[in-house]
């Protein structure tokens, strides 16, 4: 079944669900005069998605959409799935979560930060109603948290910028100061410091997931700051296509972006979350959903790293499958100590690791870190 896009949530919902009131109403006494049940067991399992920033990003609500095609793909008439794109986080996306809630769905995700505490809000209006949220730590009894180990794929990042930098001085382009963006600065100073224990990392904080133009601006700024390499955390390919102008190397965030800047693209990090959404819609429809905590990232395959480009060395190349590989296997974490913050206070002492609860709410930047 074809999915639906919401741009104007309150006023879409409603008139959707009326419509959809008359058409199962319909079908319903349609039934009732012939006798049969079993088609009334069939009514598609309606699923949501609200999106932060549009599906037309190439970043992260992008991937997210990917995950929603690939539901549809997986179990066509059986799902009836709507996504709202371009929702703020606060206030407009409770409304939009509640929408949804009121519209019918049984099972919804709420894919940004900023949606945690509305979401859990709207949950205990409608206890009957299974929610997931991405990035959060907050849960309840109809509410499941999932994330991605975006943090592997920057180690991974950083070890090929500590090669390839020859300036070294590396240019960040952020989002927000949460746990999820800070722990994705750590994981990559402290692998490329691993190749390079002089490189610096320079970060523009934009305090937004998607605005091109702030984006391009804050590469331009970074670049000329003496950044020959720029890193982002934001959703549009801007930040690269500045590096592919001004011959600089890039990567890219949560899809393969090297069509917008073929020389610069070194990789990027992936996000695949087909595989995860399409096993919770699988549960709903069984009728065996509940809550989870998972959090995903290169073992599970939510996290990959896109194919390099023909340019990157085959000693990096290795050295970037190496810690991949590590990873995965369990011998390498990207948060192994020692690892001081830029006040040269240490954070993790040699031999431990930071634990996941610790990253979960990291809020201290290492060191070599300029911010």
């Amino acid at each position: 079944m074809p999915s639906k896009t919401l741009t104007t949530p309150p006023q879409a919902l409603s008139g959707g669900l009326s419509r959809r009131a008359l058409f199962v109403g319909a079908g319903a006494a349609a039934l009732a005069l012939s006798g049969g049940r079993a088609a009334l067991a069939a009514d598609p399992y309606k699923v949501g998605f609200v999106y932060v920033g549009p599906i037309g990003d190439h970043g992260y609500s992008y991937s997210h959409d990917q995950g929603r095609k690939a539901v549809e793909a997986e179990f066509g008439d059986r799902v009836d799935v709507t996504f709202v794109e371009n929702v703020d986080e606060g206030p407009d996306s409770e409304r939009v979560i509640r929408q949804l809630a009121s519209a019918g769905n049984q099972l919804i995700f709420s894919t940004s930060f900023g949606f945690m505490q509305p979401t859990i809000r709207v949950a205990r209006q409608f206890p009957k109603v299974a929610f997931e949220h991405a990035t959060g730590y907050m849960t309840a009894a109809n509410v499941g948290i999932y994330n991605g180990r975006f943090h592997e794929g920057r180690a991974v990042l950083g070890t090929i910028a500590g090669h390839m930098s020859k300036s070294g001085v590396v240019g960040y382009v952020a989002s927000f100061p949460i746990p999820e963006v800070i722990m994705g600065i750590n994981a990559f100073i402290v692998a490329a410091r691993k190749v390079n224990p002089a490189l610096t990392v320079k970060v523009i904080w934009l305090n937004t997931w998607y605005d091109p133009g702030k984006e391009a601006d804050a590469a331009k700024a970074l670049i000329d700051g003496g950044a020959d390499i720029i890193v982002q955390h934001v959703d549009s390919p801007a930040a690269m296509q500045v590096a592919e102008a001004r011959g600089a190397f890039a990567f890219g965030q949560a899809s393969d972006m090297s069509r917008f800047a073929p020389k610069a693209h070194l990789t990027a990090i992936v996000y695949d979350w087909a595989p995860y959404y399409i096993e919770r819609v699988k549960l709903g429809l069984d009728g065996a959903w509940k809550p989870d905590d998972k959090w995903w990232g290169l073992k599970e395959g939510l996290i990959k790293i896109a194919p390099y480009n023909d340019s990157l060395p085959e000693n990096v190349r290795r050295e970037a499958d190496a810690v991949k590989d590590a990873i995965i296997a369990g011998t390498l974490h990207p948060f192994a100590g020692p690892i001081k913050d830029q006040k040269g206070v240490e954070r993790v002492a040699a031999g431990q690791t930071l634990a996941d609860a610790d990253l979960l709410k990291i809020d201290w930047l290492a060191e070599g870190v300029q911010s």
